[in-house]
């Protein structure tokens, strides 16, 4: 088999995602003194000999001879004249960075939270890097590879920030809450970057920037700011905020009216005890003249102050949506009712 001579050596067509391409791509070259060397712009050449990396060059057009490859002649004993194709492999490394490196959680992490105690988070981001040290990279992590991307090495840099994220999302939160995520997303970035740094760089790799683009709650959670949201925009407390998403549920459960609305009120305490209380009182009628038995003594009455204050947040619900005009004017057709007979 006759030697592949390499006259002219380059990497004219780097893909958008390449890191290393080797020439030529599998086994040994065979390089003539004389021969081309073509390095483009954010690449970096680098004569590999029986795996370790020798001479390196940097942008620009490059005759071989033996005063620029002085680690390959001195290895291989040529002559200054000697024309005879000597054995080698060259890597062109890109040093360009790449912006637009993916990150996540693939689980949710429990960390502490200042308002809302411990909280479950997913976290997804991107990252830029960039080739530090050419020779180490291909040394310990390309090998004998012939093209070498971003897809065959993200996996292993994305867990090394995984394994910082977590602590270092722990450390940051001190003091601070979910609910201020947005003012602090910046230096959750950064502390994980600072982390990770000596990792990447024991590869070769510098990492330039951590993104942290979205911290997502789990959905108890986001659940649960979502009705803090609610309770601090009514004005409520958390009884009182329970005590109306029961008259709601009751509303879409039962169409006929009162009783089951007083019902599910009843799961309630404060507002809900009151208004069941009013409807209970406003709905009951007088027992017939003929009757000899005494009524049933009614518990805990409800005053003027109560039903009032149950008339007032019924107008809140309504207002908001949250029952149907029907199911308000019966309501408050009973609780009215109530006021009219009740105690001071």
């Amino acid at each position: 088999m006759g030697l592949r001579i390499i006259d002219v050596i380059e990497w004219p067509d780097q893909g958008p995602t390449d890191i290393v391409q080797r020439v030529p791509e599998q086994g040994q070259g065979d390089i003539r003194l004389g021969s081309q060397l073509i390095v483009r712009p954010s690449q970096v050449a680098m004569f590999v000999r029986n795996g370790s990396a020798l001479d390196k060059f940097t942008e620009g057009r490059h005759t071989l001879t033996t005063y620029n490859i002085p680690l390959i002649t001195t290895l291989l004993k040529l002559a200054t004249n000697d024309k005879t194709p000597f054995p080698a492999e060259v890597y062109f490394v890109t040093t360009k960075d790449f912006i637009d490196m993916k990150w996540g959680t693939p689980t949710e992490l429990t960390v502490r939270d200042s308002e809302l105690g411990m909280v479950q988070i997913r976290a997804f981001g991107t990252y830029s890097m960039a080739i530090q040290d050419p020779g180490q990279f291909v040394n310990q992590v390309v090998g004998v590879r012939g093209l070498f991307s971003t897809t065959d090495i993200n996996d292993y840099l994305r867990s090394i920030l995984l394994s910082e994220i977590a602590s270092t999302f722990g450390s940051a939160m001190k003091g601070k809450s979910l609910l201020d995520l947005a003012a602090i997303q910046g230096e959750l970035g950064n502390a994980v970057c600072a982390a990770a740094k000596d990792d990447f760089a024991a590869i070769g790799v510098a990492l330039k920037k951590v993104y942290v683009v979205q911290v997502t709650p789990s959905e108890e959670i986001a659940k649960a700011i979502g009705q803090r949201g609610a309770m601090g925009a009514l004005g409520t407390s958390y009884m009182e905020y329970q005590a109306g998403q029961a008259m709601r549920d009751a509303a879409k459960n039962d169409a006929s009216g009162a009783a089951g609305l007083g019902a599910g009120l009843g799961a309630g305490m404060g507002i809900g005890q009151a208004m069941a209380g009013a409807m209970a009182a406003g709905m009951q009628r007088p027992a017939p003249a003929a009757s000899a038995a005494p009524a049933a003594p009614v518990e805990s009455a409800p005053t003027k102050a109560s039903i009032n204050a149950a008339l007032t947040k019924l107008d809140l619900r309504f207002a908001n949506g949250e029952v149907t005009e029907a199911v308000y004017n019966r309501l408050r057709e009973n609780l009215e009712k109530a006021l009219a007979s009740a105690a001071a």
